[in-house]
């Protein structure tokens, strides 16, 4: 008997037996989300060991001069049309204006190639416009995000027939149809398998002819742009009781184009999300009937829906999500940090006070790390990737970490961001925050099932072979196979425990390190993590088995070290890429530190929690002799990241790229924020000449001679820039509501004041 043989029949044999018992066959909807997308770096965490320099290697994300001249004329354009209060208080919808120059200038046709009429443009220019656009305005910004992500046009693009792309590409890509994904139902929202749309397979009349097609029921709610849509992606699960196509009965989910207009579609009436009134609302379809051809993609792509909705949502979820989150963490980074040094208590700017300094640095850290994980995702986007875990990962993390800068933001302004009107440039940002948070996969469950649970499975060099091998309805052949890769394992398995044992027990001193690269030593301790990580991973997955999927909050904890390995690569991948700016430094020193503490506490909580209590300390013995590390930012380091938001400096600018600031409107309230912030900080010197000899108005400075007219004229342009900014608005009852107004109408004649709207602070 070969050793083969015998590591085959008395090895092998009987762990295949025992991991069929523990291990759940992957159903089919499984399948389908696994294969959605590649593997691209996520792999490369998986081994443990990941190629630094491949991820340096890899180009940046660039603009080419076509899309640059878009951003910089047709985009800059919609901004200045946009005004967002008027929108969300009093028009509920964006102008009729605004809505002929999308259409003009193909903004719903960006990403369509220019063969059917649209703009072409790479990932990295469709990411850009919708964050620059979302700056603002949210409403603008989804409006523009779904046609090219979440609409049918990519669908199309990646799964229609060519007479399906002939057709709708030209009408999609100027405006003519404006389209809608129909997903989400009543009793089906990230568990979109539990869908009860339905198409049944039947014939029936159409333009005067009887025709085999589908018989569609269905009820869809939440959907962007519905209300408006003219056409729709509508996702159902197919049936054929009668066996017509001879496929059997149950067909799986599968998605239709369904024009709007068609008999027995009906649009419901207006969702309102959170006060932020993009067009978003349910759409119905009874006894609505249309031919086969209406399957995206004709009859070959039935039951193949899964796989285009996990194609549709990877967009929303690694370029969409990601650029208005984004767009948001750099307007608090340069918003509150404007804000913060131009108002005063105790006649101190306020963002002198620790208390202040402390969220300022991390929104100054949040604004740095999405926008460096969202370049280098898009890189790999425009290289041809789809990474499906990792865009899982970027629409977590992006949205999470803004949710935090913008309550950050809200606290540092108080008062001033809690008044709504033209003057609060926070409002809208604040309510559209739980959006974000809950579209394209509820990130509570995108945390706990999809990112380690999905790339366990996907991402591993491994895991997703073997258990295929374990699946196989064939259990010799499924033996065979899992007998060439369970091996292959094994000595994976060694590499990586040896691995981490010299990484731990150095304490990260030892590892590899992209060939000449600034900050080796970050370089080294993601290199310690990434080889812990694979390694309690194993453990993981060899204990617990198809458990694990029913562990949430381990297999989350899991995924959280993925996620910071990812986000601080991309980090440290953005400092060498602009150049290793010095200023940038403590930005990195900072989100290094505060990202490890983060890595930290996820290896903690699995290591306190693994059932296999042996496991875990085998685990500790050979990843962290000395304990699991547990760093953390300096006080004067968080200081530092919060100075760099509270002074006019190209690093500030680098920071905060490419928003809109109202250059395009006569009065818009970031204008009047960089104003003051502008002669605030000019008039420093003044303020400090004052302040040392503890005069604080400028009237008394100058009679007192200690200031000279000139200056006196400078201080009073700074002191009515600043009660612009720190101003709040007032509205009459008669605009608030009717009521109001008849409420005010019943006060004794001598209580009653003229309606006036007006500027307070």
């Amino acid at each position: 008997m070969s050793f083969t043989t015998f590591r085959r029949n008395r090895v092998s044999k009987p762990i295949f037996s025992w991991a069929r018992k523990i291990m759940p066959p992957i159903s089919n909807t499984e399948r389908e989300a696994i294969d959605a997308g590649t593997v691209w770096w996520d792999g490369e965490l998986f081994t443990g060991n990941p190629d630094w320099d491949k991820l340096l290697a890899m180009p940046p994300a660039r603009l080419t001069e076509e899309e640059q001249a878009f951003m910089d004329g047709p985009v800059r354009e919609l901004c200045g049309m946009v005004e967002d209060w008027t929108l969300n208080w009093r028009d509920r919808d964006l102008s009729p204006a605004v809505w002929d120059f999308m259409r003009k200038k193909k903004f719903f046709g960006m990403i369509i190639p220019k063969r059917y009429g649209g703009l072409g443009f790479s990932n990295t220019a469709h990411s850009e416009v919708v964050r620059t656009v979302s700056s603002a305005s949210i409403v603008a910004g989804v409006t523009v995000m779904v046609p090219n992500s979440l609409g049918p046009g990519e669908l199309l693009m990646h799964f229609g027939t060519d007479e399906q792309r002939d057709y709708w590409l030209p009408r999609l890509a100027d405006g003519r149809e404006i389209p809608c994904f129909g997903l989400t139902s009543p009793h089906a929202g990230s568990d979109a398998a539990a869908m009860t749309d339905t198409g049944v397979v039947e014939y029936g009349m159409w333009k005067g002819r009887k025709v085999l097609g589908l018989r569609l029921n269905f009820h869809k709610r939440y959907i962007t742009l519905g209300p408006i849509a003219s056409v729709m992606g509508l996702a159902f699960k197919m049936h054929d009781p009668e066996n017509h196509l001879g496929r059997g009965e149950a067909l799986g989910i599968t998605v239709a184009l369904l024009p709007t207009d068609t008999d027995g579609v009906r649009h419901g009436d207006r969702h309102i999300p959170q006060f932020t009134f993009f067009q978003n609302g349910p759409l119905h379809g009874k006894d609505v009937f249309v031919p086969l051809d209406h399957i995206l993609g004709g009859e070959a792509q039935i039951g193949q829906g899964w796989t285009m909705l996990m194609t549709a949502l990877a967009a929303g979820r690694s370029i969409s999500l990601p650029s208005q989150s984004a767009a948001s963490a750099a307007m608090c980074a340069r918003a509150t940090g404007a804000y913060a040094r131009v108002r005063t208590q105790f006649n101190v700017p306020i963002g002198l006070f620790e208390g202040i300094q402390e969220p300022l640095a991390e929104i100054c850290g949040n604004a740095y790390l999405i926008d460096a994980a969202r370049r280098v995702t898009l890189a790999a986007l425009d290289e041809g990737h789809k990474p499906s875990v990792l865009s899982a990962i970027m629409k977590y993390h992006a949205t999470e970490r803004m949710r935090r800068s913008v309550e950050h933001a809200m606290d540092i302004h108080g008062g001033k961001a809690i008044i709504d009107g033209p003057k609060n440039y926070m409002g809208a940002a604040y309510r559209a925050v739980p959006v974000g948070i809950t579209v394209e996969g509820a990130n509570i469950l995108t945390r706990n099932l999809m990112i380690f649970g999905q790339g366990a499975i996907r991402s591993h060099p491994y895991m997703l072979d073997e258990l295929l091998a374990l699946s196989n309805e064939d259990r010799e052949e499924g033996l065979d196979r899992f007998d060439a890769i369970f091996w292959k394992h094994v000595g994976h398995a060694f590499k990586t425990a040896g691995r981490a044992f010299v990484r731990g027990w150095s304490g990260g001193l030892i590892g590899p390190s992209p060939k000449n690269a600034a900050m080796p030593g970050h370089w080294r301790r993601l290199s310690r993590h990434a080889a812990a990580f694979a390694l309690i991973s194993d453990f993981a997955l060899l204990t617990l088995g198809g458990a694990l999927k029913r562990k949430e909050m381990i297999s989350a904890r899991l995924g959280d070290i993925l996620a910071e390995l990812y986000l601080l690569g991309a980090v440290l991948k953005r400092f060498e890429t602009e150049g290793r700016q010095a200023d940038d430094r403590p930005i990195v020193d900072y989100l290094m530190l505060a990202g490890e503490a983060r890595i930290g506490t996820a290896f903690r909580g699995v290591l306190d929690n693994l059932p296999a209590r042996p496991a875990a300390w085998l685990v500790r013995l050979i990843a962290f002799p000395l304990g699991v590390p547990n760093p953390a930012p300096a006080d004067r380091l968080s200081t530092r990241l919060a100075e760099i938001l509270l002074k006019p400096s190209a690093q500030r600018d680098r920071l905060t790229p490419d928003l809109y600031l109202g250059g395009g409107h006569d009065e818009h309230p970031l204008k009047d924020l960089e104003k003051a912030f502008r002669l605030v900080v000019d008039a420093a010197p003044i303020d400090k000449k004052m302040r040392e000899k503890g005069v604080h108005e400028a009237r008394d400075a100058l009679d007192m001679g200690l200031i000279t007219d000139a200056e006196f004229a400078q201080m009073t342009e700074v002191q009515a820039a600043v009660e612009r900014v720190i101003a709040v608005d007032a509205f009459s009852m008669d605009e608030i509501s009717a009521t109001a107004a008849q409420h005010r109408r019943t006060k004794p004649a001598a209580r009653r004041k003229p309606a006036r709207r007006e500027a307070v602070e």
